[in-house]
């Protein structure tokens, strides 16, 4: 298999079959990142992508499920796409889905007759690193792009019929930020259809333009218990039926829940934790990462 630099793949994608189709990322100007700092973008040549998915059929002939590796294979045009899907379907001929990272910048390129196409080969299930809704925090953390550039590409893929996840990440808006970072995003994203939302939280390493800001104090970051109170907001203010997990290694207090029926337990659990859990306690877990793989 060709793998080069930094392979990742979501928590939820643990059992799909994995193959490399970038690597690096096309955009890396997000401040809180450094995943693929020292990685230049790189699409996989086709030779390779081939004789990566003729080892797996070796290997896995009945795979159902693959994802493609790289910070956002969704950046490829969509001939390009086109090509890799009908491969990956030609060598894995029980493949049903086919899911990648995406940015919201990767769909602006793409009409909504080239988005079904591509559902119609198979690839439905992307990662959208959105992060947050609100325009500020956005704007802070450099994302590219704005709360109505997220409404308005996500609903190219809900008209597409292609299925897709948010990332929301508590903190980012810095000390004070969180609760209008909370209300603005989960009115932004209770106008979509996202399948389900993984939330993070911040975690400051060096080589990050926000560590950078923290130490010059041009950047304060939220307290641990401003973080669950921003998380309690969110998830009172989202208003679709959705599937919520806070469970990764960032959150000090991990946490899902199946939108809204079990809202109320979950932002009980989370208050519970308020009032018990003191600052210092949740400040020296966050301090104790040293990654978040």
């Amino acid at each position: 298999m060709h793998f080069t630099g930094r392979t990742w793949r979501p928590p939820y994608e643990a059992h799909s079959v994995i193959i490399q189709a970038t690597s690096g990322c096309t955009y890396g100007k997000c401040r809180f990142c450094s995943l693929y700092k020292d990685e230049c973008f790189r699409m996989s040549p086709a030779e390779e992508f081939e004789e990566d998915l003729a080892e797996i059929r070796s290997f896995q002939p009945g795979a159902r499920r693959i994802f493609w590796t790289g910070a956002n294979p969704f950046a490829m045009s969509y001939e390009n796409l086109k090509l890799r899907a009908l491969m990956t379907r030609e060598y894995l001929i029980k493949c049903q889905s086919i899911a990648m990272f995406a940015s919201i910048r990767d769909i602006k390129n793409k009409e909504v007759w080239q988005l079904k196409k591509l559902r119609a080969m198979g690839i439905n299930g992307l990662s959208i690193g959105t992060e947050s809704g609100d325009d500020e925090t956005l704007a802070l953390a450099q994302k590219g792009y704005t709360a109505g550039d997220i409404l308005k590409q996500c609903r190219k893929l809900d008209e597409a019929g292609i299925e897709y996840y948010f990332v929301y990440m508590t903190g980012l808006a810095g000390r004070g930020g969180g609760v209008r970072n909370a209300q603005n995003s989960a009115r932004i994203f209770s106008e979509l259809n996202p399948y389900f939302i993984s939330v993070d939280s911040l975690t400051l390493f060096p080589g990050t333009e926000l560590y950078r800001m923290e130490k010059e104090g041009r950047f304060i970051p939220a307290g641990e218990a401003e973080r669950l109170l921003e998380l309690q907001v969110f998830i009172r203010n989202l208003q679709i039926r959705t599937h919520l997990f806070a469970d990764s290694v960032s959150n000090f207090y991990p946490v899902t829940a199946y939108l809204p029926k079990e809202r109320e337990s979950v932002i009980e659990k989370l208050g519970h934790i308020i009032d018990t859990v003191s600052e210092e306690e949740m400040e020296e877990y966050r301090r104790s990462l040293k990654s978040l793989g």
